[in-house]
């Protein structure tokens, strides 16, 4: 080495040293150096960030970041560029002597105060210390300038302090956002979402809310007006409601297109777009002008995973007019919230057109079935098994739930309809809430616990709110049905006090509308962490995230669940976050595994052509011999709907989507014939189940684990069960209600019925005892 380098080399090394002294606090503040190109890259939304980095951030309200999200980067233990620089001029390092030095480093409670004001709290510094002794007691060589930091404080010329600057210079390659963490919280600041949409805030719209019940009117009056304008766009929650819209419009003379993730329709045969749009609301354009807006259901503004959408649609469409209809108890909310946009909101208010009564007794058997009747269930296992029950009467039933195709779902409805059908009893979910138009006479709960996830993600189960209640209760008696006044009961005698009281109760007020990060935000957050996951990025995010007291976060477990999933997967960021926000089920084994192969297929730049997705789901397909036939045959109809929902964001990767719909066509025809026999398939599944077991229920679950007893809220305790001698901790009935395969309700019904049988067969012993100790008696005699 010539002598010029190495004093060159000291030199540097030596006003390296003496310029970066944890005891001069203007170092400490140079430090924290800029993300290279950070300013470039945000434009003009960031303008200052330099100024406010360098000192503490002037927010109060940022709350500090949940730090557990940070995932530290590995950095590899190669060769310093200065080689053996710093060995050549002092001397070799003992191993030994570093760790010591190190673990002394780790302790001093000043070190770790310094860093908690750049942002290493205790969790990230014991991270950060792991790290730091492992690169430095594993790299053959160090840098020079730490080698003779080392050396001198082994020699006494240094002081532990003055590792501290390199200990930081480690922890930000590790933890890269310590260096951005004012950036992020720009990024991630959510508190005033009108600003997102400057076409709507650059003209002055019109907002009436039409408010009522169900089964008003109010949706009816702002199709008028929709129909009656020169363009108008419909959001609405449901793709049944969105065809029905379309074929409406349509049907009056007023050209309409359809909008659904899935489904492009529209009436010009040359593809000109119509001036009027059914859409799903997630699917609505807040670009396009329209001179009327109708946005349905807006009470689902406060969804915990689907708010975002009615959130969006609200501040940013662009039209003259915003037709918003929904429950009252929004009506203050949307109120307020228009307030911050500076528009007007005028409320028409709506009183229900026909009448429905609850009554004062129950139902409590199936005997008591009449026409017109529609019990509600909240689980599909209890839907097989009264529609079972049903058929043993000699009656015909219709059904209808969620994880059936629109089309099944009409053909159900129609046959009930149908006053020339001898069906006349619908058992249901509560998926006849929304989109299909039924002529119910009475409503029967068979339970009032339902399942939900809560903010948590959790599953649990919980007794239906009064909207819920009042959702599916106002069904009966509709003014376009044969019935001109509805009922309303319980199945069971003991949930017809609590249903009343629940309906007596008024609707909670809405307080919170949803967000959700865009692509756009995940994007600058990557910009900045290029090394995080999507699921880790998107954890940041939230943690970050700054919202006001009107909004909330939406829950994104099924999207880090996808993320998740397809990690592995070689996909750009906006690739893998559209992929991620793909509407699943991630209940289904064979959906999550199409997923998996839909996204594999995609990153080797492989389309998806349809011969592919024909052999994918062993195409062509037979009808159902039993549940479990149909309820794959459901999941492969979501396979489909997927694979449209990707042609419409990938359309060369995914080419064949009108060979896709055909076949989607027919095996909804297919299982229609599934379900119109369904009670065959029932009976079919419990002859081939094995004893002991339950032919009904789902053997493989992905997603959230079952519900714990922890997380059951309103269900009774096991000494309020009612039967006496139960160890329901340990009985099969108590396993199916923790995993929400049975409701409490359900096993209530079930162990009364046991009883009664034990109870019969105990008198049918005791009548044959009886008839034979007479007979002994007579022989006795003669």
């Amino acid at each position: 080495m010539s002598i010029n380098r190495c004093m060159l080399l000291f030199s540097r090394v030596q006003h390296r040293i003496c310029g970066i002294s944890v005891r001069n606090t203007n170092a400490l503040v140079d430090s924290r150096c800029v993300h290279s190109g950070s300013i470039t890259f945000l434009k003009g939304s960031l303008s200052g960030s330099v100024s406010t980095r360098q000192g503490v951030s002037s927010n109060s309200s940022s709350r500090p970041p949940d730090t557990s999200l940070f995932v530290p980067l590995s950095i590899k233990s190669d060769v310093g560029s200065d080689g053996a620089v710093g060995a050549e001029l002092t001397q070799p390092l003992d191993k030994n002597e570093l760790l010591k030095m190190l673990n002394k480093f780790y302790k001093r409670k000043e070190m770790q105060k310094i860093a908690a004001d750049q942002g290493l709290d205790a969790r990230l510094f014991h991270q950060a210390f792991i790290s730091f002794r492992k690169y430095v007691l594993e790299i053959s060589m160090l840098s020079a300038d730490l080698h003779i930091i080392f050396n001198d404080i082994c020699c006494g010329a240094g002081h532990i302090d003055d590792l501290y600057p390199y200990f930081m210079r480690h922890a930000k390659q590790i933890f890269p956002m310590l260096d951005c963490m004012e950036d992020l919280r720009k990024i991630s600041d959510l508190r005033v979402p009108a600003n997102w949409y400057p076409e709507a805030r650059a003209i002055q719209r019109k907002v009436i809310f039409h408010a009522g019940p169900t089964n008003s009117g109010k949706t009816h009056h702002a199709i008028q007006r929709y129909l009656a304008a020169k363009s108008g766009v419909y959001c609405g929650p449901l793709k049944l409601l969105a065809h029905e819209i379309f074929e409406k419009s349509n049907n009056a003379g007023v050209p309409c297109d359809l909008v659904t993730g899935e489904e492009r329709t529209f009436v010009d045969e040359e593809g000109r777009q119509a001036e009027h749009v059914a859409c799903t609301i997630e699917m609505c354009s807040v670009t396009t002008p329209y001179e009327v807006a109708v946005i349905d259901e807006i009470q689902m503004i406060r969804d915990i995973s689907r708010g975002w959408a009615w959130t969006r649609a609200l501040l940013g469409l662009c039209a003259e007019e915003i037709h918003v209809c929904g429950e009252p108890a929004a009506i203050n909310f949307v109120t307020e919230l228009m307030y911050t946009t500076g528009e007007e909101v005028e409320v028409r208010n709506y009183k229900r057109l026909t009448p429905f009564s609850i009554l004062d007794h129950a139902v409590e058997s199936l005997d008591n079935l009449r026409p017109g009747d529609c019990i509600v269930c909240f689980s599909k296992n209890d839907i097989y098994s009264i529609s079972r029950q049903i058929e043993i009467r000699g009656l015909e039933c219709a059904v209808i739930y969620g994880s059936l195709p629109p089309g099944t779902k009409l053909s159900q409805a129609k046959k009930f309809n149908d006053p020339e059908d001898p069906c006349k009893i619908l058992v249901a979910t509560d998926a006849i809430g929304m989109g299909l138009n039924l002529s119910i006479k009475r409503i029967i709960f068979n339970s009032l616990v339902k399942p939900n996830i809560n903010e948590k993600g959790e599953k649990e189960l919980d007794t239906i709110s009064t909207s819920q209640a009042l959702q599916i209760a106002g069904r009966a008696g509709r003014f376009s049905s044969i019935f001109k006044e509805g009922e309303v009961t319980t199945m069971h005698r003991d949930d017809l006090p609590i249903l009343k009281e629940i309906l007596s109760r008024n609707v909670d007020a809405i307080e919170t509308a949803g967000l959700h990060p865009t692509a756009e935000q995940i994007e600058m957050f990557a910009y900045h962490l290029p090394d995080a996951t999507l699921s880790n990025l998107i954890d940041i995010f939230v943690s970050l995230s700054q919202v006001d007291g009107m909004y909330f976060v939406c829950n994104i477990d099924d999207f880090k669940f996808l993320a998740d999933m397809i990690q592995h997967i070689p996909l750009n960021l906006r690739s893998r976050y559209v992929f991620c926000t793909a509407p699943i089920n991630k209940k289904q084994p064979f959906v999550c595994t199409s997923f998996l192969k839909f996204a594999r297929q995609f990153s080797r730049d492989e389309p998806l052509t349809f011969d592919w997705v024909c052999r994918h789901v062993s195409w062509p397909l037979v009808p159902p011999k039993n549940i479990k036939d149909l309820v794959h045959l459901e999941a492969v109809h979501d396979v489909l709907d997927l694979y449209l929902w990707l042609s419409y964001r990938f359309m060369d990767m995914f080419p064949d989507a009108n060979h896709v719909r055909e076949i989607q066509k027919e095996l909804d025809s297919i299982i229609q014939v599934g379900v119109r026999n369904i009670t065959r398939l029932i009976r079919a599944t419990e002859t081939n189940a094995p004893p002991g077991t339950n032919p009904l229920s789902n053997q493989r679950r992905l997603g959230p684990s079952p519900v714990s007893p922890r997380r059951v809220r309103g269900a009774p305790k096991a000494q309020d069960s009612g039967v006496e001698g139960w160890q329901l901790d340990k009985s099969l009935g108590s396993r199916l209600v923790q995993e929400g395969l049975l409701t409490p309700d359900l096993l209530r019904q079930l162990q009364k019925e046991w009883s009664k049988v034990h109870r019969q067969e105990e008198e049918g012993v005791k009548l044959v005892a009886g008839n034979n100790k007479t007979k002994g008696n007579k022989k006795k005699k003669k």
